[in-house]
Parts: C-alpha cells; sequence; structure tokens
C-alpha cells in the first residue's frame, strides 16, 4: 500500500472536518436543491467535485505549488472568489426580492443544471481555502519513502472527493425530501435571502483572510 497506515487515520480525522465543516460548495448545493429540486442539488454536487479535481491535477502537477509560492497569486485567485460570491449573493437578494410564487411552481431554468453546475465548479475553483485543503493539508500525510509522491497526493485527494460526495450526496438527499415543506414562496423568499446574504458574508470573510488591505 503507498499510504502509510499510520499517517491515513490522522488524515481522514483531519479530511473529515475539513469537508464537514460548512462553506460555500455546502451552502450552494442546499441552495439549488431547496431552490429547485434534487436536479439542480446533485448538478451543483457535480460542480463541486469537477472543481476538486482540478485542484487535486494541480497539486499534483505542482501548479498550485507555484500558486503558494507567490502570495500575489494566491490574494488574486480569493479576490476573484470573494467578487463571484458577491454576484451569487446579489443573485439571490434579487430573487428574493422580485419572488411571487413558489419555487415548485417557477420555470426549471430558473435552476438549470448547467447553470448551478457551473456556479459551483466557479466557486470551488475560486476558493483560497481548498488550494490549502490540498496543499498544506496533504503533504504533510505523505510518506516518501513508501513510494511515489504522486501517487500518494492522487489517493490522499481522491479519499477527500469520496467523502464529500458522500457527505453532500447525503446532504442533497436530504434538502430534497425537506423541500416539500419548503416549497411556499414565503419560505423560499426567505432562503432566497438568507443564502444571499451569507454569500455576501463568505465573500467579506475571504477578503478578510486572504487579501491584504492597503488600510
Amino acid at each position: 500500500m503507498p499510504l502509510d497506515p499510520a499517517l491515513f487515520g490522522p488524515f481522514l480525522v483531519v479530511a473529515l472536518a475539513a469537508i464537514l465543516s460548512p462553506g460555500p460548495d455546502t451552502l450552494l448545493i442546499l441552495r439549488a436543491t431547496l431552490g429547485g429540486g434534487q436536479g439542480p442539488g446533485f448538478a451543483a454536487l457535480l460542480g463541486v467535485q469537477i472543481g476538486l479535481l482540478g485542484h487535486l491535477a494541480a497539486a499534483v502537477f505542482g501548479i498550485s505549488l507555484l500558486v503558494m509560492a507567490a502570495p500575489l497569486a494566491l490574494q488574486a485567485i480569493a479576490l476573484a472568489g470573494a467578487l463571484y460570491l458577491c454576484w451569487l449573493g446579489y443573485r439571490n437578494i434579487r430573487e428574493a426580492i422580485g419572488r411571487t410564487s413558489s419555487a415548485i411552481d417557477m420555470p426549471a431554468g430558473t435552476f438549470s443544471a448547467r447553470a448551478v453546475c457551473r456556479d459551483a465548479i466557479l466557486t470551488n475553483l475560486l476558493n483560497p481555502k481548498v488550494i490549502l485543503l490540498f496543499i498544506a493539508l496533504m503533504p504533510g500525510f505523505v510518506a516518501p519513502e513508501r513510494g511515489a509522491v504522486p501517487l500518494q497526493l492522487a489517493l490522499l485527494g481522491t479519499t477527500i472527493i469520496l467523502i464529500n460526495i458522500i457527505w453532500q450526496g447525503s446532504l442533497v438527499l436530504a434538502a430534497g425530501r425537506a423541500r416539500r415543506w419548503l416549497g411556499r414562496a414565503s419560505v423560499q423568499r426567505g432562503l432566497a435571502l438568507g443564502a444571499g446574504l451569507v454569500f455576501l458574508a463568505f465573500a467579506g470573510l475571504m477578503v478578510a483572510e486572504f487579501v491584504a488591505l492597503p488600510f
């Protein structure tokens, strides 16, 4: 086995803690499911995993190491991610203000699979915390004496993705069932408004944590 069993156990604990902590990905999946049903929810889940595969490929091939070596590059990614979260927040708040009917009665295109998958991919790829997860977390659980480091990184990253699929897939199924009771227009307005405000809060936190401000 390429991975060191003594390191793999602690890695699972740290990975679970990182995955279970709420973030923009989880919020986006819940918003898509509660607003559009399990179809858009699973589309958002797919988008997140595509983003994670991108981070994994970058980690294995060393691209992310270059980003980590250039603080301005990481800050630029964080700023782009914050701006995109602001856009998602604005869209949800605008939807909450303009909503007049139940989300269940809304056109399917409102939460189209393609749109939510795209949003999930971009939100994940532009999240510097995910970059740090793959670059700052995984190398600490690699044992070079056991074999090829890229292979070990690939196995660790695949483990993160599999755990993420199980966790977020469970969220989609649970939220899809809850949507039966959350389909009223007033509830959906509240959900859209709440999601919009949380997206904006995540954007602010991202800027505060990763972007050096001149004041």
